[in-house]
């Protein structure tokens, strides 16, 4: 039991750590080729409360990822990382995050949730995370485009600002037969409902390309992603979300 449980804990160490965390090399690096990332929209809502001084309130919906999966803290997260950066992009502005990730929901999933999770929020700004589940786990695609386009309208039905984020650029998704058609899928939901997109497949494949190790970002399940990960797509998010309060 004692030999069980150390290899548990050694997994779970090897699981949150990447091959560049030590530098943190492949966090920069992510930040850096992906600095004129656009979510393709104004989000007025949160400007108008930056406007008016604060306070803002976030509401990330999502599943593990959203979660923060393999992170020892809460701080560790996309959304409490994003949460840091915006307070340093905006000196004296309050933000509230409310994390409302569940481990394995899937797209039908986050809609019965959106009720308790993001509406009774009153949000300003919500994060949907999205579409990772659906495939990931040998599900089709089956009634997805009429999914999200509800899902969508119903966010946008209470005014909020929104923003899709689509899938991980890891092997488990990659190994996916439908992840070219979910990434199509969500892509065409935020052109057509005038709502941000913030891709971290596409973030995520640029960091790659520029020579950071495939699995730096990712976790040793193949599906998560790693601490510099995590890192890069708060900190890239919350400056995409500074961009677009500024047009």
């Amino acid at each position: 039991m004692r030999r069980l449980k150390l290899a548990v804990c050694m997994v779970f160490m090897l699981s949150v750590m990447s091959p560049a965390s030590a530098g943190g090399s492949a966090a920069q690096t992510c930040l850096s080729v992906n600095r004129d990332l656009s979510l393709g929209t104004r989000l007025p809502r949160l400007a108008a409360r930056i406007e008016a001084g604060g306070p803002v309130r976030i509401v990330a919906i999502g599943s593990s990822s959203t979660v923060g999966l393999w992170m020892a803290r809460p701080s560790l997260t996309y959304p409490q990382v994003m949460k840091r950066e915006l307070e340093t992009l905006w000196p004296g502005i309050a933000f509230e995050i409310v994390n409302s990730g569940r481990v394995g929901d899937t797209i039908p999933g986050n809609i019965k949730r959106f009720r308790k999770g993001v509406f009774a929020h009153r949000p300003d700004l919500v994060i949907w995370q999205l579409g990772t589940n659906d495939i990931a786990w040998g599900g089709n695609m089956d009634g997805v485009r009429e999914e999200i386009d509800a899902g969508v309208a119903s966010l946008k039905a209470t005014g909020v600002d929104l923003i899709l984020m689509d899938l991980q650029y890891a092997p488990q998704v990659l190994a996916s037969p439908h992840h070219a058609a979910m990434e199509v899928l969500i892509r065409v939901a935020a052109l057509q409902e005038g709502v941000g997109l913030f891709s971290r497949f596409e973030a995520m494949l640029k960091t790659v390309q520029a020579g950071v190790s495939d699995r730096a970002l990712v976790a040793l399940d193949g599906l998560h992603n790693s601490r510099d990960g995590y890192d890069c797509i708060g900190r890239l998010l919350a400056r995409a979300i500074y961009a677009a309060a500024q047009e």
